[in-house]
């Protein structure tokens, strides 16, 4: 692969800023081209289900410095629309076309919609992915509530734990039978239970919402067990689903279900539908459904990961495949936080793939706790609550774990 003269970024969150650093960092030195939907620079989101929905910190609190010296060309408030890959060509929603040797696919995720039965009220429903929703919710919870959030995951259970700071009554609507299982399983998940129910969370577990009640103003919604839940403003909690429809017709593999996302090999290249992979395209972030040998035997399969980390972690790994320059070696171990209700719940490697948990300690006087995740004999993750410490010798052993994989 020649070394590209021009390289254009698509996406100007933190997978975008991370890669066009790494590019600069590797001696790239020719045409960089950011392109953002949003109408300002990068920020770092984990702040806007915490600190900014308090309060505590200002939105532009949260913009990510930008080097001086990156010499970048930022294209804001235009979204990706069309990609022709023969003609290595860009389209963009104002009918720009922009041409590229080097192309990085950064578009990160939205917010589920909610996908019914039924319609939404027109006011008081509302998402939580960028900063714009971040300051709308917050006006939202000023005015008192009831809140309701229909979801118990990582982000529903954050802004529980937000709007409970601020005093505001909150009802915590999940599918399964405890927070966040689908993400640390059943037993982390029974602490974090626990953990909302003290904070004067009303938790319905194992339901979901059949409809919501209001047709201008949202006034409640009716819960699949027959309860009515009384609430002036509700979250939809309902997970994040990749940014890449402007691809599609591309030809590039597009996967769906649990490994959502623009497939890309071990290297970061996009891969088409026939599994072969790009070389002038590359992907990060949440837009990318990432190759791993752990949930088979041996051989890749994609996964979702969709953490902070790994738009940090796989910036220089995707730098280095565009410029052709060599595998810089072991990609990272994913990890990811989530502060809420005073706990401090910090993970690495991969629990969702877990058939099971193992308990090194449980102190719920000091409120600690410290677990590991195993699929089969293989040792694929650990959580801490409180006990951040502890995770370092956990992720050496993770990593090590996937080189043997890997190296057989």
């Amino acid at each position: 692969m020649r070394r590209p003269r021009s390289v254009v970024v698509v996406g100007a969150g933190l997978a975008g800023l991370r890669a066009s650093v790494a590019l600069r960092g590797r001696g790239f030195d020719g045409d960089l081209t950011v392109v953002g939907e949003e109408p300002h620079g990068p920020y770092d989101r984990p702040g806007l289900s915490k600190e900014v929905l308090t309060g505590h910190r200002a939105a532009n609190d949260t913009d990510l410095p930008v080097p001086s010296d990156l010499d970048a060309r930022w294209l804001l408030g235009r979204r990706a629309v069309g990609l022709e890959r023969a003609g290595r060509r860009l389209r963009l929603d104002d009918g720009t076309d922009l041409g590229y040797d080097g192309l990085v696919i950064a578009t990160g995720a939205a917010a589920r919609p909610w996908p019914g039965p039924g319609s939404l009220p027109g006011s008081g429903i509302h998402t939580l992915r960028g900063r714009g929703d971040a300051l709308r919710l917050r006006h939202a919870l000023a005015q008192g509530g009831p809140l309701l959030v229909v979801g118990a995951g990582f982000l529903g259970s954050e802004v529980a734990s937000a709007a409970r700071t601020l005093n505001v009554p909150v009802t915590l609507v999940g599918s399964a039978h405890q927070p966040m299982e689908r993400a640390v399983g059943p037993v982390v998940g029974s602490v974090l239970a626990g953990a909302q129910t003290a904070a004067g969370v009303d938790l319905r577990l194992g339901t979901t919402v059949t409809r919501f009640v209001g047709r201008r103003t949202l006034q409640g919604a009716v819960l699949s067990d027959g309860s009515r839940i009384r609430a002036r403003t509700a979250l939809l909690a309902l997970g994040a689903r990749p940014n890449t429809g402007w691809l599609r017709g591309s030809g590039l593999l597009l996967s769906e279900g649990a490994a959502r996302g623009v497939a890309r090999d071990r290297r970061g290249r996009a891969l088409t539908v026939d599994a072969g992979p790009v070389p002038d395209i590359v992907v990060v972030g949440d837009a990318a459904a990432t190759p791993h040998p752990l949930p088979g035997d041996g051989s890749p399969t994609h996964l979702s990961i969709g953490h902070w980390s790994e738009a940090v972690d796989h910036a220089d790994a995707v730098a280095a495949a565009l410029l052709g320059h060599e595998d810089p070696g072991d990609h990272p171990v994913p990890s990811f936080w989530s502060d809420q209700f005073g706990l401090r719940i910090r993970s690495v490697g991969l629990p969702g793939l877990a058939d099971l948990t193992r308990v090194h300690e449980h102190d719920p006087d000091r409120s600690r706790l410290e677990v590991s995740y195993h699929l089969g004999r293989r040792f694929v993750g650990a959580l801490t609550v409180n006990r951040t410490s502890r995770l370092a010798a956990h992720r050496e052993r993770i990593s090590r774990e996937w080189r043997r994989i890997t190296s057989v």
